[in-house]
């Protein structure tokens, strides 16, 4: 019992160091971690996001950019989003950002209990 709670806090203390990392779309729908989501029709609710029009930092030639994509950012980098779009590949793109509080009680428990059932079936 001792040796899995600590490698229980050695998992959350090497999580909170990484928390401010950019995660890939493995690791995103995981407490702490930043990036780009999936919303899967059907699944999810329509995520809560702090601005109501998606934000765009570059044009793209020919108009306006394609699909929106979600993006899950610490508050300080979506409120100068121009600065930091470029850490996520997304200046190009519209971009909503979704809220904390969304993210944690939705998306992350959704996303743990849809991989859950999929290990379930290996």
């Amino acid at each position: 019992m001792k040796n899995l709670l600590l490698a229980a806090a050695a998992l959350l203390a090497t999580a909170a160091a990484g928390a401010a990392d950019v995660g890939t779309l493995e690791s995103v729908g995981e407490l702490g971690n930043y990036g780009q989501i999936q919303i899967d029709a059907g699944i999810f609710p329509r995520p809560q996001v702090l601005f109501p029009k998606p934000v765009v930092i570059r044009q793209v030639d020919g108009g306006e950019a394609g699909d929106p994509v979600y993006l899950y950012v610490p508050d300080d980098q979506a409120k100068n989003w121009r600065k930091h779009c470029q850490k996520y590949n997304a200046c190009d793109q519209r971009v909503f950002f979704v809220e904390d509080n969304w993210y944690n009680s939705v998306y992350v428990p959704e996303n743990r209990a849809k991989h859950t059932k999929g290990a379930d079936k290996n």
